[in-house]
């Protein structure tokens, strides 16, 4: 699903191409995607609003609208598959978000799931081919943990240390701990610090964890420069038969904090207890 990097990526095009339209329309028909809202409640609460910013925290996405003399807060989740599509009245059109592998014709928004409509002809909308995208009114942001890519190094101890015993890489992926660390920049992540991801997190040494924070913070900077996460190093190892680019051991794969990870079978493994 889409990462931290995806989502500045959709936030950065709202930014840009859709702050200070004011709005005239809203499709919000699709009571899957806008649940828990009726259809039209959106609507009424956004028409005639005018979008101030777009905002994020981890994976997490919201525009605030001045709507006459009070501020709505609406939230925007990409989901497995989503994209924020800015179209103009011209036909021109920018998209910013997940990565697709064979990108959608020009014009083509039969998966738009919800749409806003300029009063200047144009449309800000979440395309969603798998339909797993999320519109709220007052998403509870706060009750996210600091985000990955600005956190502190008292931040980041903070996290991994409180909360008990669990695995590293469950930790990592809590998005009440730390927000913007999916699967595939965890994986990264621990490959890059050379911990295995079921490694307790009451087990890491202080300089373990200084080296976890610094392979975040490189990780989500080489997402950044590639383009995405789909971009990472060992993305293209995560199979069976792949080998680690490091060492070219091969690769393992099991279930951690209930996601399927993959790790170096020797610079990765537990150490014998």
């Amino acid at each position: 699903m889409p990462e931290l990097v995806e989502v500045e990526s959709a936030r950065s095009v709202i930014e840009k191409h859709g702050l200070g339209r004011r709005i005239v329309e809203v499709d919000d028909s699709d009571s899957f995607v806008c649940r828990p809202h009726r259809p039209g409640e959106i609507r009424d609460a956004l028409v005639g609003g005018v979008l101030l910013n777009a905002r994020r925290q981890g994976k997490s996405m919201w525009c605030e609208v001045r709507g006459g003399s009070s501020t709505i807060s609406l939230g925007i989740h990409l989901g497995m598959s989503g994209k924020i599509v800015v179209a103009d009245a011209d036909g021109a059109e920018i998209d910013g978000g997940d990565y697709w592998e064979g990108r959608r014709e020009v014009g083509d928004y039969s998966w738009a799931r919800f749409t806003l409509g300029f009063e200047d002809g144009g449309r800000l909308m979440l395309v969603d081919p798998r339909r797993l995208g999320r519109v709220r009114l007052d998403p509870p942001v706060g009750e996210l943990g600091p985000d990955a890519q600005t956190m502190t190094p008292d931040q980041f101890r903070a996290a991994l240390s409180s909360g008990g015993s669990t695995p590293v890489k469950a930790r990592l992926l809590d998005q009440h701990r730390i927000a913007g660390i999916g699967n595939l920049l965890a994986d990264e992540a621990l490959w890059r610090a050379r911990l295995h991801p079921g490694t307790n997190v009451r087990d890491l040494s202080s300089a373990q964890v200084t080296k976890l924070l610094r392979s975040v913070r490189a990780t989500i900077a080489a997402a950044f420069r590639g383009g995405g996460v789909h971009t990472l190093t060992i993305v293209p190892w995560r199979r069976v038969g792949g080998t680690c680019p490091r060492d070219h051991a091969p690769m393992t794969t099991g279930t951690v904090g209930g996601r399927t990870s993959w790790w170096c079978s020797v610079e990765q493994a537990l150490p014998d207890r």
